[in-house]
């Protein structure tokens, strides 16, 4: 780290790796395999960031490594099209139906910021509408009042970001019907569309309430925006369908990453025919990526959306319900304030008592608890986002011991800190 510090920012090439949020100086990882991973001083942890999502089937998984060997020797990459590509989004349209067109790109930044063109493309407008501390990766027009290491870092908007750019984003808080509407009716006719985490994941885990989401499609329809979910981090985990199967609510536009990879880096975004043909070369709206598509992210994401079954989703969600009926039992027992909740193979926990709506509330969670916490569970092996403000995911290879043991050992670091 020292070493690295003298080359990156930080000494980190993403900012909530530094570990600001938890303190203390972060390990560096030398593998990983299945749910555990082991760093260069040989210490080995139980895994529950999993590279922050997209390792569903764990560290290293066979049938992805297996299909990265034969993906490699014909080639890394070809700025042409592949086969690899027709397949994969196949399979992402047979799951989510919804998504009758797509573009394949390389971020999950890189989704969001196209989605955006798209729908001020589509609309003619140019106001964006977001909720507080959801994250939708590093574009200027995202990077106010956002969430994740924006939140972690205490960064309530960052500098660089033109004032004149800033305010064409409108935020509103989650879960609050009544601010939406009050929005919609002073800027209706001037919002492109409506950005949102369908389960917020970057300020901690944070579902909506049952109306919320009906709200934004209905809000959405009546005054000719564009309703946007970001699954990024949603997708493939809370459900085999993403959001829209999981709340009943089909988007205009959807933007992908993490699971669609398997490992390595790929995003995309799609959603109506109509709208993604107005994408060059189709239509007049450019973007381009040298590295789209490229053969290897191709390659595993085939690979884990095919081994990622029904009976294998379900599994992975019975064992993540486990560790958080067991997490608020361990809390119960301790006597401390304690919420959590879980959809899918994805979950969060707060310091609080009372169940946590919006980023208003998270913030109001004993964070100086969880910074305790995080380095307790990890000096006993249990590696947990190491953000009060970042949710947690478990894979097909976390069984049912792992699980076992992971609430024996948070047990005993609860016992220690509080």
């Amino acid at each position: 780290m020292a070493r690295a510090r003298e080359l990156f920012p930080g000494g980190v090439n993403s900012p909530v790796r530094a570990f600001n949020g938890v303190g203390g100086e972060p390990f560096v990882v030398e593998r990983g395999e299945g749910a555990r991973i082991w760093d260069v001083d040989g210490n080995e942890y139980i895994d529950y960031v999993l590279s922050w999502g997209p390792l569903v089937l764990g560290h290293a998984a066979p049938v992805v490594l297996d299909a990265l060997r034969d993906a490699m020797a014909r080639g890394t990459s070809f700025g042409i099209p592949t086969g690899l590509e027709v397949t994969l989004a196949e399979l992402v349209r047979q799951r989510m139906p919804h998504v009758e067109m797509m573009r394949f790109v390389s971020s999950g930044t890189e989704a969001t910021m196209s989605a955006l063109r798209l729908a001020r493309a589509a609309t003619g407008r140019d106001l964006l509408l977001k909720f507080d501390g959801c994250y939708h990766g590093h574009g200027d027009s995202f990077l106010v009042r956002a969430g994740s290491g924006v939140a972690t870092l205490g960064l309530p908007n960052s500098p660089g970001v033109p004032d004149a750019l800033a305010a064409m984003t409108l935020t509103s808080p989650f879960n609050d019907i009544a601010a939406l509407e009050a929005t919609f009716r002073s800027h209706g006719d001037k919002i492109a569309a409506i950005f949102v985490e369908p389960i917020i994941g970057n300020a901690g885990f944070i579902a909506p309430d049952p109306q919320f989401l009906p709200a934004l499609r209905r809000l959405a329809t009546e005054h000719g925006a564009l309703l946007v979910f970001d699954e990024v981090m949603t997708g493939f985990r809370i459900a085999q369908g993403g959001a829209a199967e999981y709340f009943g609510i089909t988007p205009d536009l959807t933007t992908l990453g993490k699971v669609i990879g398997g490992g390595l880096p790929v995003a995309a975004y799609g959603g109506r025919r109509d709208l993604m043909n107005l994408v060059a070369p189709s239509g007049p709206m450019y973007q381009a990526g040298t590295l789209s598509g490229n053969p290897l992210a191709m390659a595993g994401g085939i690979a884990t959306l095919q081994a990622l079954t029904p009976a294998v989703h379900d599994g992975i969600a019975s064992r993540t319900r486990a560790l958080v009926e067991g997490l608020r039992g361990i809390a119960a027992r301790r006597g401390v304030p304690f919420t959590a909740d879980s959809a899918g193979s994805m979950f969060g926990f707060f310091f609080r008592a009372e169940p946590v709506r919006s980023f208003a509330d998270a913030k109001t969670a004993d964070v100086e608890l969880f910074r305790r916490f995080f380095h307790a569970a990890l000096r006993r092996g249990v590696y947990l986002a190491p953000s009060a403000f970042e949710a947690g995911f478990v894979s097909a290879a976390h069984g049912d011991a792992e699980i076992a043991l992971t609430l024996e050992r948070l047990d005993d670091a609860l016992v220690e800190v509080r």
